[in-house]
């Protein structure tokens, strides 16, 4: 007998294809509006004196990312009104890249003169825009892989896009804003989206999806009772015909399982402004300490699935998370001691990197082919909702701690709740992870 075909490790030209080149650049697209209606949002809303309490509330326009899997369906079978020429995922791309430019120019240009109801809704258009772009982007990473180790250099290619696009809303914009403001701020980010959109003009539809998804088409129409039935209720009746009971369990440990990071997001950076803490000095030890933990907590993680599976790495993620964002804790009690600083941010940005991965890579585990885009949108989702949901109620909760406490106990006191209410999804995957075994035995 033959011996069996090694895989040949990726060599530099591997990463240097256009087609990865092209998800370099729309990972990075995807990740751009991220936190800039996320917690850097929340940053700039607290250097204009928006109370706590707002803060938390319009922290709730990221819901957007949590219930994408509701017109998920609808974008994966329609054209894209406008652009549907470039093609089912192209004209999506292009159309979305483009209402996140604009809608970046109107948070710029409105800012809080106009009030935090109006700046609200600009953000809240382009979580919209950011959220369907992730769907299509997603798809498109998918169905253009045309083997699974391709599709592992377009996964990581999106990754690291996605994470630089982090790096550059969470750390690099403070220092940019202290220096030109927050509207010329995001103004240029809104500039730094036509990466994105250079890459969906330079990408290619996959020939094998869109003839999928003409045959889908011509067999049930979207239109039509069965296709509409398909494209919505299809993926779900897979996913728990796929797992069976245990869906359930899956979906709970998921959608709990980042609820501390979620939960504690939006009071963040106001406690750092609270603390006295410049956002040049937040932005440097966010892009020097907080970059290498990152990368080290990415590499940890995938370490760890692979030699200790999803169930264990997906404990030990769920208990570095908590313990890092209860550590938050100490700063409110011993001030902005830089080396305390460093430390606190060191082990966060391990911790939730670590916890990111192991997540990612469970659920991309429970996507059954033929419809693996919605079935993810659908997971992250889950894991988004529950903590989208709490958190605008983070800001009222040190509001009203303040009143009896002070604000820095009310603060440390949020950080600790934050931290121990990771317990249940740790909980849940124990029991998820001892039901594996079991099966398995």
């Amino acid at each position: 007998m033959n011996a069996p075909a090694q895989r040949a490790k990726p060599a530099l030209a591997d990463y240097l294809q256009p087609r990865v080149l092209v998800m370099l650049a729309l990972g990075f697209s995807s990740g751009l509006p991220f936190l800039l209606v996320g917690n850097t949002f929340g940053y700039w809303l607290r250097d204009e004196g928006t109370s706590l309490s707002a803060i938390g509330l319009l922290s709730g326009v990221g819901l957007a990312y949590s219930l994408k899997f509701l017109w998920a369906p609808i974008v994966d079978r329609v054209r894209a009104p406008l652009f549907g020429k470039l093609g089912y995922r192209r004209g999506w791309m292009a159309l979305m890249q483009l209402v996140i430019v604009l809608g970046l120019f109107a948070m710029a240009a409105t800012g809080v003169k106009l009030g935090t109801t109006m700046l609200g809704a600009c953000a809240l258009l382009v979580a919209l825009g950011s959220a369907t772009q992730d769907i299509v982007i997603d798809a498109w990473r998918i169905e253009s892989a045309r083997n699974t180790d391709e599709l592992g250099l377009l996964t990581s290619a999106a990754t690291f896009g996605y994470r630089v696009a982090l790096l550059g809303t969470d750390a690099v914009i403070l220092i940019v804003a202290d220096h030109i403001g927050w509207s010329a701020s995001y103004a240029l980010y809104g500039v730094l989206m036509s990466f994105g959109l250079v890459a969906t003009l330079l990408a290619t539809e996959s020939q094998r999806a869109d003839n999928a998804l003409h045959e889908k088409e011509s067999q049930a129409p979207l239109w039509t009772a069965s296709g509409l039935f398909d494209a919505v209720t299809g993926p779900f009746i897979a996913f728990f015909k796929t797992h069976g009971w245990m869906a359930l369990l899956m979906l709970s440990a998921i959608a709990l399982y980042r609820l501390p990071d979620f939960f504690m997001g939006p009071m963040c950076n106001p406690f750092y402004h609270d603390l006295g803490l410049s956002k040049s000095v937040v932005g440097e030890v966010r892009a020097t300490i907080g970059l290498i933990a990152s990368f080290a907590g990415i590499a940890a993680g995938g370490f760890c699935v692979l030699r200790l599976g999803n169930m264990r790495a997906l404990v030990i993620g769920g208990v570095l998370q908590a313990v890092s964002i209860a550590a938050f804790s100490l700063m409110a009690y011993w001030g902005a001691d830089l080396r305390l600083f460093g430390a606190i941010m060191a082990g966060d940005s391990f911790a939730t990197s670590f916890a990111g991965v192991v997540l990612v890579a469970y659920m991309s585990s429970l996507t059954s082919l033929g419809y693996t885009a919605t079935q993810y949108a659908l997971l992250a989702s889950a894991y988004a909702f529950v903590g989208k949901v709490m958190k605008t109620q983070s800001g009222i909760i040190v509001d009203a701690l303040k009143t009896s406490q002070g604000l820095m106990d009310a603060y440390g006191y949020f950080f600790i709740a934050a931290g121990l209410i990771g317990i249940p999804a740790i909980v849940l995957f124990v029991i998820l992870g001892a039901q594996y075994r079991r099966a398995t035995t």
